[in-house]
């Protein structure tokens, strides 16, 4: 693919998926990046893809061809990592063989279930998983005891809580939607993504999450697709999820 667009080394890095601008500046300190057959240490230098050559440890890199996007239902008891030291099987464990390198778009912890983007698509990764860009992720959460919509601890949520490790939360949307038994079930809308965030949340107000499950990340619905399976994202909603974090989509998708 060419590119007339120049960028820096480590955006051109992040853009073809192999990590993200920090670890690629990294990389460039280490001197384990070349371009054009030398040692890129320079932070501002840049390159221009389809014409510059990027290698990491001998490694050419290059942009995707086109762009994928799939949407997983992940199941509990997979990790979301493109590999796992520990041999725990991946959210990558369930594609097919002859996929494209995708990565996941985000997190859900290992006990958590539900939807899961799989990309080669930095700028949207990016976007998603960026608080400022304000990407709706929507759950329903399960948790222990009693939770009433007018709940103290609730409340806090919708203003954007602090957690006991200092962290400031943006304000979360928060929906009661019954009782099962001595448990509460509520919908939860999140614009940011934190690392076990909701089950932080609602730890600190003593009611430790049962089940947790993704229904939908901005206008991209899991509604009935099985654990353990994929789809593919169809033009329109890739549209809405640019849409979503206020962006153009790019013309090398293979939705379209």
């Amino acid at each position: 693919m060419t590119d007339d667009t120049a960028m820096r080394v480590q955006k051109f890095l992040s853009k073809a998926g192999y990590c993200s601008r920090r670890q690629g500046e990294d990389l460039m300190r280490q001197g384990r990046v070349q371009v054009n057959g030398e040692v890129c240490r320079e932070l501002g230098s840049k390159v221009t893809p389809g014409r510059d050559t990027v290698e990491v440890d001998g490694r050419r890199i290059s942009l995707p061809e086109s762009f994928t996007y799939l949407l997983l239902h992940k199941p509990t008891g997979c990790v979301t990592t493109t590999d796992d030291p520990r041999g725990r099987k991946t959210v990558l464990d369930f594609l097919d063989d002859d996929a494209p390198r995708l990565w996941p778009v985000g997190r859900l912890d290992m006990d958590s279930s539900g939807a899961l983007l799989l990309t080669n698509d930095g700028k949207l990764t990016h976007r998603l998983t960026h608080p400022k860009f304000e990407a709706r992720k929507r759950y329903v959460v399960e948790v222990h005891g009693s939770l009433h919509a007018d709940d103290a601890g609730l409340a806090s949520m919708r203003d954007g809580m602090r957690l006991p490790s200092g962290d400031r939360l943006q304000p979360a949307r928060i929906n009661v939607l019954g009782h099962p038994g001595d448990r509460t079930c509520l919908e939860v809308v999140l614009t940011e993504g934190k690392n076990r965030q909701i089950r932080r949340m609602f730890e600190a107000i003593d009611h430790p999450v049962t089940s947790l499950k993704r229904l939908a990340i901005g206008p991209v619905e899991l509604e009935d697709l099985e654990a353990g399976d994929l789809r593919r994202l169809t033009p329109r909603e890739v549209d809405a999820l640019y849409d979503e974090v206020g962006a153009d989509p790019p013309k090398r998708s293979s939705a379209n």
